[in-house]
């Protein structure tokens, strides 16, 4: 399946101190502007360098990007799917469920 994203290829200037400085649409699509953002790089044996987009996750939000968190949140978008869901007009009755 063809990727239908507008991918960037062009030529990027060294600058002073050995500074690249990304292009500003590939910054924003990548969401390399966020605060903290940092590029991974590799040095291949082949010569290439290799440049992958890293976006830190905040101390207090690691939590929902476990492994665990991450597979129950997979876990309750296929219940919502499947119509696996309860509804409550008020807070007592979701209450009285409880001790069903």
């Amino acid at each position: 399946m063809a990727n239908s994203r507008e991918m960037y290829h062009g030529f990027i200037s060294l600058q002073t101190r050995g500074v690249l400085a990304l292009p500003p649409e590939v910054r924003k699509r990548l969401l390399l502007d966020s605060p903290g953002a940092q590029v991974e790089v590799t040095e291949r044996e082949d010569g290439v360098i290799e440049l992958r987009p890293q976006v830190p996750v905040p101390a207090s939000q690691a939590w929902f990007w476990t492994d665990a968190w991450q597979a129950r949140e997979r876990q309750a978008d296929e219940d919502l799917a499947a119509g696996r869901v309860t509804s409550f007009d008020d807070g007592e009755s979701f209450l009285a469920s409880l001790s069903d």
